[in-house]
């Protein structure tokens, strides 16, 4: 049975950004056709926390995906990075994924407990904690990808498609 998964990604929010990079991964996870599972995608979500959570949280709702992956642009790093948890004024939220067990075997991805102060801890907050409320059993991880070019573009690619297949298989 393929798994259903909801992937995300943000707009830009500066006038100088032709792209976000990850909503420029997705648009490369699209052109593949060799992945086994049903993907979703959610792109271009508003640079806003309380918007792209609303959003994003009615497409769980209306999907009931098995996997979340929610992405957002990290222009400071140098390869993708999983967070761990989110934070909020009055909590810190854990995902259920191992992330150590999910990113064995990768290229190159960094595991961060700080999914920094933007709107990219905000939406991961809201997304776990719609899950942990609702008791859905759904996986989530949220994904910082840094600026992609042609030297990185393969190996961010392959990385993130391994993320998918594992999460398929928890």
């Amino acid at each position: 049975m393929k798994k259903r998964f909801l992937l995300t990604s943000f707009d830009t929010w500066l006038e100088d950004q032709q792209s976000n990079s990850s909503d420029d991964l997705l648009l490369e996870v699209t052109k593949l056709e060799t992945l086994p599972h049903h993907l979703t995608y959610l792109r271009h979500l508003p640079v806003d926390v309380q918007l792209a959570s609303n959003v994003v949280i009615q497409k769980i709702n209306e999907l009931q995906p098995d996997c979340i992956i929610c992405c957002g642009m990290a222009a400071s790093r140098m390869q993708l990075t999983v967070e761990v948890c989110a934070t909020s004024a009055e909590s810190v939220l854990q995902t259920a994924v191992d992330i150590e067990q999910l990113v064995s075997g990768a290229r190159g991805i960094e595991i961060s407990h700080d999914c920094g102060k933007f709107v990219c801890e905000g939406l991961y907050y809201s997304v776990l904690d719609h899950l942990h409320q609702s008791q859905m059993q759904a996986n989530c991880i949220f994904v910082h990808v840094p600026v992609l070019n042609h030297e990185n573009l393969v190996n961010i690619v392959a990385d993130f498609v391994l993320i998918i297949n594992k999460l398929a298989l928890s």
